[in-house]
């Protein structure tokens, strides 16, 4: 028997919802691999001189870049690898959920309204500066016209009903600051702020 487009799409995204915390779990061990290297690393070329205060201090952040289909599926990838790339600062779990939060509503905005559910490329940056992370979601889409109205609790320009209109409004509760860009036609950038420990 068939299965529709739809449907294979929808056990896509269940299963990329079941396989989240199975990601999690790896995150811890891939992460202590990761740390030993850049240990390592630093040690051959620093002489054993670099410690993690000192690259929190003087040194350029750690930045890792991601670029995703603009699809539904994506985005519990999207917010489990940003949730791994800043397990380095050892964040508790409420840290972790409230950026995992913030990163899916913001590549759900790009989904839904920036390409309106036709597909497009979704960039991700996030950067680790001492102990401030930076995570910036954008995409080419349609853009907004009115970025003010458009943060406002409750705005959406979804007429299916099927979406409340608080996606920037979760963004600035679970996160430290929010700015967001956008030029109709051009896209939109969401640069989103969150200190970790405090």
């Amino acid at each position: 028997m068939e299965r529709s487009g739809e449907s294979v799409q929808a056990k896509a995204e269940e299963r990329m919802v079941m396989e989240e915390t199975e990601a999690a779990k790896m995150a811890a061990d891939a992460e202590k691999t990761e740390e030993e290297k850049i240990a390592g690393d630093a040690e051959a070329s620093h002489g054993g001189e670099r410690s993690r205060e000192t690259s929190a201090a003087g040194e350029p952040p750690e930045i890792m870049r991601l670029e995703i289909e603009g699809r539904s599926c994506n985005e519990a990838f999207a917010r489990v690898v940003v949730a791994v790339f800043t397990s380095r600062l050892d964040p508790t779990l409420e840290e972790i959920d409230d950026i995992k939060t913030a990163v899916s509503e913001a590549v759900t905005n790009a989904v839904i309204h920036g390409y309106e559910n036709r597909g497009g490329t979704i960039y991700i940056e996030a950067a680790l500066s001492g102990r401030e992370l930076t995570v910036t979601v954008r995409d080419e889409g349609v853009g907004i016209e009115d970025v003010a109205r458009a943060m406002e609790p409750m705005y959406t320009t979804d007429c299916t009903g099927e979406r409340s209109g608080m996606g920037f409004a979760f963004m600035e509760a679970f996160m430290d600051q929010v700015e967001v860009w956008s030029e109709p036609g051009k896209g939109t950038a969401v640069t989103m702020k969150k200190r970790i420990g405090g």
